[in-house]
């Protein structure tokens, strides 16, 4: 994963990462990153947004009526009811990675503001992408910038972000054991099996002091860049979506994960984990997850509406509930979000050569 907007994920997800400036890692204490700084700042607009939000809610329900008839994203005559244009609806199909909270919310206030969302869910992380391609859907919001630089680079495509949405926690969980230290010789941990997640799941295990990663591993580290590995631990890749359920696999040891991947059911979070990664770190930004669309679309006005959707305070609420904090909103502009995608398909095509 990408981490989707429910899981990478979830999500996770990822409870929660801590709002304090450091976090539990090898390194110790870290500055404040920008990407710290910009969810202060996200949490400050939405509380002043409170009493905005109310005032929309109480306006839909004086205005009332009916809905008119919808059109596609893209449409040129196409006006969002309200902005001062022709009162026609704009209408978008997202495609995502499993039905959330995060997902009704988006859509109740997006309708609120003029523009229709339909969402449309996949279980296979590849589907949302290449249903984005054929032109199934619009945009899709389910994964961060480093799985979509190894699309891009893998399809030869050019989908790109429009705008940050969330981000989620990772951490390393075992249903056996206590604490980081437990982890004996020869131990087996699983990992996502895709390169993206793969990678983000090595780094993990080298700050968490298990592993060393050779010093020019770029973003996508696999395990054959790791040069350190004192306790001989055996790495099995799987599917990151599928993680969570074998979590309790008695072969495995331990397992590599976005803290909001797990079924409230399971009742594991963040407090649950042997080491968490610091998800608002720099080194974390290429897992900012994004709503995500073709280049020719990128800059339809329908994704300002749906934009101002995730920035509404219901929004964060329904992820806070779902989530149990274990993933955040963010706000990154889209201008960094192209810079990071384009450094990290340039790695992505470097690794291919």
């Amino acid at each position: 994963m990408s981490d989707h907007d429910a899981p990478q994920q979830s999500a996770p997800q990822q409870s929660d990462a801590q709002e304090s400036d450091t976090q539990q890692s090898a390194g110790g204490g870290r500055a404040p990153s920008g990407l710290r700084a910009s969810l202060d700042d996200s949490r400050r607009r939405r509380r002043r947004g409170l009493l905005a939000g109310v005032g929309v809610v109480v306006a839909a329900a004086l205005v009332g009526g009916g809905f008119w008839a919808g059109t596609a994203v893209g449409g040129a005559d196409a006006q969002a009811a309200g902005s001062g244009g022709s009162g026609e609806r704009l209408s978008v199909r997202i495609a995502g990675s499993g039905e959330s909270d995060l997902q009704d919310a988006v859509k109740t206030v997006a309708a609120e503001e003029g523009l229709d969302v339909t969402w449309v869910n996949f279980d296979d992380w590849t589907l949302p992408n290449s249903a984005l391609v054929a032109g199934e859907v619009d945009a899709n919001a389910f994964q961060h910038t480093a799985f979509l630089s190894a699309y891009n680079v893998a399809n030869d495509t050019d989908l790109t972000p429009v705008f940050s949405t969330t981000i989620t926690q990772w951490g390393v969980f075992s249903a056996t054991l206590d604490s980081i230290g437990d982890i004996g010789q020869g131990a087996r941990i699983a990992i996502p099996d895709d390169a993206s997640n793969g990678g983000r799941a090595l780094f993990i295990l080298q700050a968490a002091g298990l592993i060393e990663l050779g010093p020019d591993v770029g973003v996508y580290p696999t395990v054959d860049d790791v040069t350190g590995n004192d306790l001989g631990l055996e790495f099995v890749p799987i599917g990151a979506t599928t993680i969570p359920t074998q979590f309790d696999d008695p072969s495995l040891d331990a397992v590599v994960v976005g803290t909001s991947y797990f079924d409230p059911s399971q009742d594991v979070d963040a407090d649950d984990a042997l080491y968490l990664d610091d998800s608002l770190s720099a080194e974390s930004r290429p897992y900012v997850n994004a709503v995500v669309t073709r280049a020719d679309d990128a800059d339809d006005e329908a994704w300002t509406l749906l934009a101002d959707a995730y920035a509404d305070p219901r929004v964060a609420d329904a992820l806070e509930e779902e989530s149990f904090g274990a993933t955040q909103l963010v706000d990154v502009s889209a201008a960094d979000l192209r810079s990071t995608l384009a450094e990290l398909e340039t790695a992505a095509r470097e690794l291919d050569s």
